[in-house]
């Protein structure tokens, strides 16, 4: 059976249409045909206007409820339509079908947007793009919700609304407030590695369609037979990542606020469509329970020497929305939505997205957002949710129960329970990979702690990846943005006075961060601001990075990961190449 995703499809995918339109006669909202849309109904020449006039009173009550709420985060975006075309076979790291299929293609919708502004912000604002893409696969919808950074500012979840709202306003003045977005940073330095991206001219992508894509978050790829590998997805842009410089980003923010939206429509629209390259990174447990840092961390990348990157596909953006409400703003994304063979791990702020992103898609469409035509599946789907807000279809007279009268066919996925299906051999390891992840134990409140191994990709960032020129304009970006900061206690902080009660952090000295990823770098962001120099943060031992790692009893020992201290004796991959 066609369900409703294929058919509102073909409006959008002109491939999958069987219906023309001949003529379009206006109409009420009963469908009944009206002859003037701006004559309204009135008792005689000069008198009052009557509520009889349905047409006009149904015209102004809809027009009062055409907008709804924005998206908390990301809410400036645009969006086009594509495919993605699977160019390796994926097999031999799992079992799903549509990886395994070089040539078979899927159709997608891909939304790009900024992180904290609001609908009418400028496209060019210094902040993160996300770079999120749903897959119409024949077993479902798979949405990778990315970011145009390959790490993030956090990695504990609870930490999230607290550095979302110091991005956005102000609640007395209601303005963009530099002492509170440096506050937090200064409190918090895990962020470093991502404010470095960010103070880049990174942070100032040229056009929404001329950037790269990361999963940042650890995903789990599985196999039938209960093995599975750890993943990170990168999306390269074909024509390399392109940027603005400081001084032009903020001239057109003033000019042209949506340069990113209107540059991928005309670029589209010219038939120059948009073409990257998916790769995904991959681990095996055991290199997982190795590796020297915890897999999970969201604020640490892989390095490509050792988890080098292999091709999956091509995404092709090749065409724009016909209607941007509909295919753009109505469009949901949740980290959740995967297809099978495809889990999450357990990194904690992925746990905290995939909740999140369905809720707030509840709150600002409704609870059946999924059945929205640019959401909703090929085909219909059979489950045992029914009615509600915004029901476009209920499943007819199919039960809303697990019914032995009218059942339903269960798809069985062997690796969803390990072991099954297993002949033996190393590949079928059943205790191994059950203990691997035995997440037995008591309640445990969890919060990581900054130790000198979260310096270490900062400081291979500045000093192997970034050449003169980047660093001069990462300091320039960084002392442009840092001199709105009224409070001079938050800029030059001494390590000894403690302004916050409720942080775990002592106060900390945001140019101290720098100076601790590299003494020139802190000199040099210091002396843009006219501030002395200030001595290194005084950062735990790496001992004390084991409270926070993927798997008790198995990661690096203490000793094993004090042993490489030699900036030249880890990797450093260049994510920040053109």
């Amino acid at each position: 059976m066609v369900g409703p995703g294929l058919f509102v499809l073909s409006a959008i995918f002109p491939l999958l249409s069987h219906a023309a339109v001949t003529e379009t006669t206006f109409a009420a909202s009963n469908g009944a045909p009206i002859a003037q849309p701006y004559a309204w109904s009135r008792a005689g020449p000069t008198g009052p206007l009557l509520l009889q006039d349905f047409a006009s009173i149904d015209l102004l009550a809809h027009f009062d409820r055409e907008r709804i709420p924005e998206r908390v985060v990301h809410a400036k975006g645009a969006g086009a339509h594509g495919y993605f075309e699977v160019t390796h076979d994926m097999s031999n790291i799992t079992s799903n079908k549509f990886l395994s299929s070089p040539g078979t293609r899927a159709n997608v919708t891909v939304r790009f947007s900024t992180v904290g502004g609001e609908l009418g912000s400028a496209d060019t604002a210094r902040d993160p793009r996300g770079f999120s893409t749903k897959i119409r696969t024949d077993e479902g919808n798979w949405d990778w919700v990315f970011n145009d950074t390959p790490v993030f500012f956090i990695r504990d979840a609870a930490k999230f609304p607290h550095f979302i709202h110091t991005q956005k306003r102000n609640p007395q003045t209601h303005l963009k407030d530099a002492d509170m977005f440096w506050d937090y940073l200064s409190l918090n330095p895990e962020s470093i590695l991502q404010v470095m991206y960010l103070f880049s001219d990174r942070g100032t992508p040229d056009g929404f369609h001329n950037m790269h894509g990361y999963s940042g978050h650890t995903y789990k790829w599985t196999k039938s037979d209960g093995t599975f590998y750890y993943v990170r997805t990168t999306i390269l842009r074909d024509t390399g990542f392109k940027t603005l410089d400081r001084i032009t980003a903020g001239t057109l923010a003033g000019t042209n606020p949506d340069y990113g939206t209107q540059a991928l429509f005309d670029t589209i629209e010219a038939g120059d469509y948009p073409t990257y390259t998916v790769y995904i990174q991959t681990m095996t447990p055991e290199q997982a329970e190795g590796f020297r840092y915890n897999i999970l961390d969201l604020t640490k990348v892989w390095p490509q020497s050792i988890y080098p990157l292999q091709e999956v596909g091509k995404l092709v953006l090749n065409k724009n929305p016909e209607n941007y409400f509909a295919e753009i703003e109505q469009l949901s994304f949740a980290p959740a939505n995967m297809i099978p063979y495809i889990e999450p791990s357990a990194d904690p702020v992925l746990q905290a997205r995939m909740f999140s992103y369905p809720d707030t898609a509840r709150h600002r469409l409704g609870p059946n957002f999924n059945q929205l035509p640019i959401n909703c599946p090929l085909f219909e789907p059979a489950n045992f949710q029914r009615d509600g807000w915004g029901t476009i279809f209920s499943q007819g007279s199919r039960p809303n129960y697990q019914s032995s009268i009218q059942p339903l066919t269960y798809q069985e996925n062997p690796g969803w329970i390990y072991g099954e299906g297993c002949t033996g051999g190393e590949a079928c390891d059943y205790e191994r990979r059950r203990n691997h992840e035995n997440f037995l134990g008591a309640a445990y409140r969890d919060l990581s702690e900054f130790t000198e191994l979260d310096l270490e990709q900062p400081r291979g960032l500045w000093a192997y990846i970034w050449n003169d020129t980047q660093r001069a304009a990462t300091v320039g970006n960084l002392a442009a943005h840092m001199t709105n900061i009224k409070n001079v206690t938050i800029a030059n902080r001494q390590s000894s006075c403690a302004i916050s009660t409720i942080s775990h952090h002592p106060d900390t000295p945001l140019v101290s961060i720098f100076t601790a990823v590299n003494k020139t770098f802190g000199d040099s962001v210091a002396s843009a601001l006219g501030l002395s120099p200030v001595d290194p943060l005084v950062v735990k031992n790496v001992s004390e990075a084991v409270k926070f790692r993927a798997y008790i009893g198995y990661s690096l020992n203490v000793s094993a990961i004090e042993g490489t201290s030699s900036l030249q004796e880890i990797s450093y991959d260049d994510y920040y190449r053109d």
